[in-house]
């Protein structure tokens, strides 16, 4: 009997069948992703005529770690600056989607006799779009790189982090039966806290402990480092009461910022396709004919809506973030399926007791045809658009051109909007790293400092005083950027001359910063030695006074933000020149890799006609770790080059069909093209007696090549061309022609 685990069973039955199934879709051109769940339902428990999995646990496990890394791949693909630029579409669009499909799906569940809990969960399971589906769809399509794909990745990024939220509620609703807004306050409040943090710190950490270790740094140490930072955030994201997939995301899209990103994302890509293949091979195993049979009418009903009702859904909310009706219905048709949040909230609801049994074998029914349906609906974004968009009023299309276009304010509306905007920033976000930094001294710092003390037999007193002062050291810097940092005093004075009702907001915002700052000193302060109310404000200013006054504190701050401030723009500062923020629009820059089945690997620079029929600006050329900024028209493009292009988005997407061209077939079969291998003894009469090999014409004149002689009992491999032809030598030469060595003397004596 076997000695080994069940898993190596398992993985052998998985991987073994997923090959299998994944060529046959291959050469059906069909989605690879397809082909996974295919392939998980042959190996399921509801297909009799095949192995089944005889280990479900770990096969789990294993998916989850395909979810992990799905996600960390997500995160690096993601940018924090691209987030910015479509923060508000991303929201916009999601919190649309999220309020049409909850009421739809509420509706739907009351048409289909559901309960009332059973409609509020399936509203919920039918707001949330799978991440991990649309993201291999976009890999199965070769879709990453075009422009509609940020926006529908901000849109995932907000769904997942309202998904949390939702967790948090339908928990609630199922203790209590009723709506704890509290609860759900806390839980946002909390979310902020922690991705701030995360951020912050990760940002100033990680690309400098990167750039330390890179002179030791090979591929697989930087392997490793990476996947135990994803894991590491992956466990502080489950220890803070969050999903184990954002945590992954988090650390992805830090890492994203440095300029090993490339490197990092290259490398672990055969493992988030090995565990990924395992994820989406467990959805499949879940599909149940039985269920199918039974319940195919409010499958189809639910599953219809979902296609449907989402992707319009979307659509429309991309359209009311002001972008174009073609990104919009791009990107918009991307969201028809639900996934792995749904399967949460399904088991949530049965955990509790407050759904239906049957509703997850429903739910997981649907996920299994919608994620059939993806990639076909994000192929068929774009077609739509050009049947729709000729079919249109040309008045609807100019007040879709001019609301998409209509996002200005006057002028002196704008100043007082980007300085609101800009203290509002600036309290959210030193007011994080203060909160944090206080945390951390009061659970960690704090009992550290009583212990020794306590060990010393010295008074508590001076254990608190001296986490007193080394808190509020660690805290002066963040402490004077809460309460002055970004507050020019002359423009502000000259703002409440000229604008009478700004007086409202930029009076209350300084206060509220000094008053904050002010507070962060008294709760330290209290909390380390519980002195009287009047002597911690007392201490409280002094400290913020000392703090705004001491050069060596506004240094050190300095000191810090351009440390942060240089991490965040690593990644962007590789590229030779910036595009100025009023030509975003209109142009990209993106670094392609010359692959060695491109047409352009070993064309000069002009040859390739990169410009003339592509109409894109080959900026740098990086080869070796060397990059070369504006190269010569002569320069020889070779393969694994890094080429940084500047167009428009149809413009790169139509340079990468020649730059990154991908082989039909990954190995070739050589046999068509064998090179035969020869044999001829020299006789006495042969005329190459006495002739060197380099005037015998083998090379010139036949297109073969000596590759050894034998003379009598010595063996010559590989001969100099100076060699000369003996009588009774015996030449081996290869050749690709089909040439007679009975003839060879003829020939000889004919040339």
């Amino acid at each position: 009997m076997s000695s080994l685990p069940p898993i190596f069973l398992d993985l052998a039955i998985i991987l073994i069948t997923a090959g299998v199934i994944t060529v046959i879709f291959k050469w059906l051109k069909q989605p690879l992703v397809l082909g996974y769940i295919v392939a998980g339902f042959f190996i399921g428990p509801y297909f009799p005529w095949f192995p089944a999995i005889t280990d479900d646990t770990n096969v789990h496990v294993w998916s989850d770690i395909g979810i992990v890394f799905l996600m960390f791949a997500l995160g690096l693909e993601f940018s924090i600056k691209k987030l910015k630029k479509v923060g508000a579409t991303g929201a916009i669009t999601a919190l649309t989607e999220l309020a049409i499909m909850f009421v739809l799906g509420n509706m739907l569940g009351h048409i289909l006799g559901m309960g009332h809990m059973d409609c509020i969960f399936l509203g919920c399971m039918l707001s949330i779009s799978s991440t991990t589906i649309i993201i291999k769809s976009f890999d199965d399509l070769k879709l990453k790189q075009q422009k509609f794909t940020n926006t529908v990745t901000a849109v995932l990024v907000v769904e997942d982090l309202v998904a949390v939220l939702l967790l948090v509620i339908l928990s609630t609703l199922s203790v209590s039966k009723s709506f704890n807004g509290g609860e759900l306050a806390l839980s946002m409040v909390k979310l902020g806290f922690f991705l701030i943090v995360w951020f912050t710190f990760g940002i100033f950490l990680i690309p400098t402990f990167l750039r330390w270790m890179r002179r030791w740094m090979t591929e697989e140490t930087l392997c490793i480092v990476a996947v135990g930072l994803c894991f590491g955030m992956v466990v502080l994201a489950d220890f803070a009461g969050f999903s184990t997939a954002l945590g992954a995301f988090v650390m992805g899209a830090i890492l994203a910022e440095t300029i090993e990103a490339d490197v990092i994302h290259r490398i672990i890509t055969p493992i988030k396709n090995l565990f990924g293949a395992v994820f989406f091979v467990s959805v499949g195993m879940l599909v149940n004919p039985g269920v199918l049979v039974k319940y195919i009418g409010p499958i189809l009903a639910i599953a219809g809506t979902v296609i449907v009702f989402k992707s319009a859904a979307a659509t429309l909310g991309i359209t009311l973030s002001g972008k174009p009706l073609k990104t919009a219905m791009q990107g918009g048709f991307c969201f028809c399926q639900i996934g792995e949040f749904s399967f949460i909230i399904a088991g949530l609801g049965l955990s509790f007791g407050v759904i239906d049994a049957n509703l997850y074998p429903i739910i997981v029914s649907v996920s299994i045809l919608t994620t059939f349906v993806t990639p076909y609906m994000i192929k068929a974004g774009l077609p739509a658009y050009e049947w729709v968009y000729p079919k249109l009023p040309e008045r609807m299309k100019k007040a879709m051109e001019q609301y998409s276009t209509s996002s200005r304010v006057t002028t002196h509306e704008k100043k007082l909007s980007d300085f609101v905007k800009k203290q509002l920033v600036t309290i959210l976000f030193y007011g994080v790293i203060l909160l944090a930094l206080a945390f951390l001294s009061f659970l960690l710092l704090k009992p550290a400092l009583n212990g020794l003390f306590a060990n010393w037999d010295a008074a508590p007193i001076w254990g608190n005083l001296l986490g007193m002062l080394i808190t509020l050291f660690i805290m002066a810097p963040f402490l004077w950027a809460l309460a002055v940092k970004n507050v020019n005093r002359d423009r502000v004075r000259k703002m409440l001359q000229t604008y009478n009702h700004s007086q409202v907001a930029v009076i209350p915002l300084l206060a509220l910063r000094y008053f904050l700052a002010l507070f962060f000193v008294g709760w330290v302060v209290s909390k380390y030695v519980h002195l009287a109310v009047g002597l911690l404000f007392v201490i409280a200013i002094v400290v913020v006074l000392v703090v705004l006054l001491s050069r060596r504190a506004t240094d050190f701050y300095n000191r810090i933000e351009d440390r942060f401030v240089a991490n965040f723009n690593q990644r962007q500062a590789q590229h030779s020149f910036q595009i100025p923020e009023s030509l975003e629009k209109n142009f990209l820059m993106e670094r392609m890799v010359v692959t060695p089945y491109s047409p352009l690997a070993g064309q000069s620079l002009s040859n390739t006609r990169l410009r003339q029929d592509y109409h894109v600006n080959v900026v740098t050329v990086e080869r070796a770790g060397k990059v070369y900024d504006l190269p010569d028209k002569d320069m020889l493009i070779m393969p694994t080059d890094r080429l940084t292009l500047l167009g428009n988005e149809d413009q790169l997407a139509r340079a990468r069909t020649v730059v990154e061209v991908e082989p039909d077939m990954l190995i070739h079969d050589h046999s068509d093209h064998e090179i035969n291998t020869y044999r001829l003894e020299v006789a006495a009469d042969n005329p190459l007696v006495g002739v060197d090999i380099r005037n015998s014409g083998f090379m010139t004149k036949y297109n073969a090549m000596v590759i050894g002689i034998e003379r009598g009992h010595n063996y010559m491999v590989n001969p100099m061309a100076d060699t000369r032809f003996q009588v009774g030598d015996v030449v081996w030469f290869v050749s690709p022609k089909e040439l007679k060595i009975k003839e060879f003397q003829v020939l000889n004596n004919n040339s």
